[in-house]
């Protein structure tokens, strides 16, 4: 039966592979089930009604891209999404999580079109590579810079808006998590360079453990009103959390919602979830050697689709954008060729609902590395970016540095393509802007105008 649905034998692999396969794209990106109602949870949403969101959101895309498209890649709530929703969206513009879920889901809905049509081509061809490059870096930068944050390593400063945290003052608290998280971020790293599978979950895992223990001796001494106790609770899930989440995408107020505005949040969902998916399926089918003799990856199209049910069914379940994760790469190198790779991961998130209550007593230093290793990962696309062409490499280098420092993936978007189009402009090279460049350009300016 898995032979006929797979075809194993067609892709020279087997039962035995495949599951290992999944297990291991489970174990690499399992921390987003600690990060993500972490991350959400800043924006008012019930953390444990996000952890079974997310835990189910995974489970149908992974699902999905198991059947749909025989491919072995994994979904889950897209890192660098979370934050712009949490932290943008919510905190920064001031929105209620209600209304950036509704916009995810439109957002989902607008990628079942494109994904069903050939616009995603014409869209993706339009974006030069060097601002597609430049995306990833800055959000790396702008993940990495929430971990700082979360880890209690940055702190507020009135004179330089911030600084590194002093661990000498309130050591019991805010002190040793700082230092605990500095260590979680070594940790993962020499887990990562040694290519230890799941190193960012052992880091987060680790992290937690140390810090347990120096709740144990002393030199972590909980407040209750910051700082909570680091042990967990062991008992079964509160599955009816889910109703907190389930749903209110639909429960909107549009009264104190400007329609432009929320039209640019939608885009930027669209935008970063776009080139996210194709760059990630590109990338991971070049190391699997899945793509064809012209660089095209045969099973794009329903991938696309499994990725954008995936978004839509979770903004529904109550988690932010689901996508394909670059993790599933450790799979693929450790042999996953098929949907059976996915299928067992896919089956691996849905059992993980009932370990809810330990995913969420994770403290934020402890899932603070994460961020930052995973920022790392995203900041190496750096070195593909040519800076020899001035044209190219200013409006990549605005885009980059605009995410973490203006705290929005949104304005680093809308600065390197404005960017972009007026500097090719100045130096006479109209003819290498996309037409679709023009009209993302103005539409950016209108944002800035009439906001």
């Amino acid at each position: 039966m898995l032979e006929k649905l797979f075809k194993l034998k067609e892709h020279g692999t087997n039962v035995r592979t495949e599951v290992m396969a999944g297990l291991t794209t489970f174990m690499t990106m399992a921390y987003i089930l600690a990060v993500n109602p972490n991350i959400l949870s800043a924006a008012g949403m019930d953390s444990t009604a996000v952890l079974i969101a997310t835990c189910l959101a995974s489970f149908i895309g992974t699902i999905c891209m198991a059947f749909m498209a025989n491919l072995p890649f994994a979904l889950s709530a897209g890192m660098g999404l979370n934050a712009y929703l949490a932290f943008t969206v919510c905190i920064g513009y001031g929105y209620p999580w209600q209304v950036a879920l509704l916009a995810v889901f439109i957002e989902g809905i607008i990628f079942i079109v494109l994904s069903l049509t050939n616009v995603r081509e014409a869209i993706f061809n339009a974006i030069p590579l060097s601002l597609k490059r430049a995306v990833s870096v800055g959000i790396g930068l702008f993940i990495a810079f929430i971990g700082l944050q979360n880890a209690g390593l940055t702190v507020n400063n009135d004179s330089t808006l911030v600084s590194i945290v002093s661990f000498r003052e309130n050591f019991s608290t805010s002190g040793i998590c700082a230092l605990l998280a500095l260590i979680g971020v070594l940790l993962t790293a020499a887990l990562h360079i040694r290519n230890v599978k799941g190193s960012i979950l052992i880091g987060i895992l680790g992290t937690w453990v140390l810090g347990m223990i120096c709740q144990a001796v002393g030199l972590y001494v909980p407040d209750y009103a910051d700082y909570f106790s680091l042990f967990p609770s062991f008992s079964l899930p509160n599955f009816g959390a889910l109703s907190e989440t389930f749903g209110q995408c639909f429960n909107v107020n549009f009264d104190h919602v400007g329609i432009f505005n929320f039209i640019v949040i939608v885009f930027s969902f669209l935008f970063v979830d776009l080139f996210d998916t194709l760059g990630t399926l590109i990338g991971v089918s070049t190391k699997a050697g899945m793509l064809d003799e012209e660089g095209r990856l045969p099973g794009i199209k329903p991938a696309l689709l499994a990725d954008a049910i995936a978004t839509t069914a979770g903004a529904v379940l109550g988690t932010s954008t689901t996508t394909t994760f670059v993790e599933s790469a450790s799979g693929v190198g450790a042999g996953g060729r098929t949907g059976l790779t996915a299928l067992t991961t896919a089956l691996l998130f849905l059992a993980s609902i009932l370990l809810a209550p330990v995913f969420i007593a994770i403290p934020s230093f402890a899932t603070a590395p994460a961020l930052i290793v995973v920022g790392f990962l995203m900041f190496s696309t750096i070195t593909e970016i040519r800076f020899d062409d001035l044209t190219n490499a200013i409006p990549a280098y605005l885009c980059v540095i605009a995410m973490p420092l203006f705290y929005s993936i949104s304005e680093g978007i809308s600065i390197g393509i404005i960017s972009y189009v007026i500097l090719n402009l100045a130096a006479g090279k109209a003819k290498n802007i996309n037409p679709v460049m023009y009209v993302l350009a103005v539409l950016f300016i209108l944002k800035y105008i009439f906001l």
